[in-house]
């Protein structure tokens, strides 16, 4: 059973992003006011926003924060064509600021020529690093040396994925037998473009990013994008958010059978299809172990999907935008199931709404579009997007509880 709250953001336009950090007491929230917000949950239960300030001299449309060993870290991209890294001090003894935690920025990532669309911190085992893609169809993966100097990053990688990029995913998994890989959506319109969703995965010999697979069935823009956290499996789930959700298995193939480059290969395969939203999907998200998806729509709801104990997906929740419960069992529809994994436990990370349009263009949708994010059960979080025509725009968030 879940409890909705609803906050007041003070927003001055579009909430494009929600993002919890790593213990789910912290969220960011970012805006085309070209402002960041960082929220805080009181004992209470209360949040309150703890920071505000302008990051950017376009519209925001990711922000997302680093693990917390590195700190109080967070990262954001926006229209202007640029990416920023900032950190929370405290304020020192000759500051204004005394005693005081304030957020400062550490660098300004300036290496695109177009709308930087998605920006992703790489899992901790990796380092501090930090990916981000762009309309150009270029993924950029820069790392901090110093972790204590969070104003020196290097560029390490640029990916040319050749057509227009509008979300990025790492793949958690810590486990050697496994080479970093990252995945990467699209939007581009174009109708010589079919396949929407590259992965790319690391070579030691070349010591570069490559080109691993394609999902050739993914034809449909693309406005998110999720890996699994692995936990022990031996191959990757892949959650893909375009007109439907779409999950998908990469299992790598023995290495006899992979390419004399060094790249695994993989058999890939679609073992979900779901089109219940009737609409665009524009978050996807998973919990913490890897086995429950949620999902949100332009039906304004959020959705909760895991495998029964036949491996079967099904869809065990949905949530409106104002919190109130939808029977599911009365909404199925257009489903497609096959075995992957078990499920239990709750979620995860940011489900939340934004949108790319064509050629990095920003679609804006209707105004009662919802945006949705999640951390854990106690932690959904839908961000509903108003406009009030006679007086001003006003955006709200609205947090779902787990009471049980």
């Amino acid at each position: 059973m879940f409890v909705a709250r609803s906050i007041a953001a003070d927003h001055r336009d579009l909430i494009h992003d929600v993002s919890f950090d790593f213990h789910g007491r912290r969220m960011a929230t970012c805006s085309s006011d070209q402002s960041v917000k960082v929220w805080d949950k009181g004992e209470n239960g209360e949040w309150h926003c703890t920071a505000s300030w302008k990051t950017h001299s376009g519209s925001v449309w990711r922000v997302t924060w680093a693990h917390p060993e590195f700190g109080q870290v967070l990262a954001s991209c926006s229209f202007d064509r640029t990416a920023a890294v900032w950190e929370e001090i405290v304020g020192e003894s000759n500051d204004k600021l005394r005693g005081q935690s304030h957020w400062v920025k550490r660098t300004t990532l300036v290496d695109s020529r177009t709308s930087v669309t998605d920006v992703k911190f790489a899992p901790k085992h990796m380092g501090l690093m930090l990916a981000t893609c762009s309309a150009d169809g270029v993924v950029r993966i820069y790392e901090a040396p110093d972790v204590m100097n969070l104003s020196q990053w290097s560029l390490q990688h640029e990916i040319s994925c050749k057509l227009s990029c509008s979300c990025i995913s790492w793949n958690p998994s810590s486990s050697r037998a496994h080479a970093p890989m990252i995945a990467v959506g699209s939007d581009d319109g174009s109708p010589n473009i079919l396949a929407k969703v590259q992965i790319y995965e690391y070579n030691e010999n070349t010591r570069k990013y490559a080109k691993a697979e394609t999902l050739m069935t993914v034809t449909d823009p693309v406005h998110d994008i999720a890996f699994a956290p692995n936990l022990g499996r031996s191959f990757h789930i892949l959650a893909v958010a375009t007109k439907d959700v779409r999950i998908f298995t990469l299992k790598p193939l023995r290495k006899e059978l992979s390419t004399s480059s060094g790249m695994t290969k993989f058999e890939v395969q679609l073992v979900a299809q779901f089109d219940h939203h009737n609409s665009q999907v524009w978050r996807v998200s998973w919990n913490i172990t890897g086995t429950v998806l949620a999902s949100s729509g332009d039906d304004g709801c959020v959705r909760l999907w895991k495998a029964n104990y036949m491996d079967n997906w099904k869809c065990t929740g949905i949530l409106k935008g104002n919190g109130s419960p939808v029977n599911a069992s009365s909404t199925q529809q257009g489903v497609f199931n096959a075995p992957v994994g078990t499920a239990t436990s709750t979620l995860q990370n940011s489900v939340n709404g934004s949108s790319v349009g064509r050629n990095g263009k920003r679609y804006f949708p209707p105004p009662h579009r919802r945006l949705t994010s999640s951390k854990d059960t106690s932690n959904l979080s839908t961000t509903k997007c108003k406009s009030n025509y006679f007086l001003k725009k006003y955006y709200m968030c609205t947090l779902l509880a787990s009471t049980v």
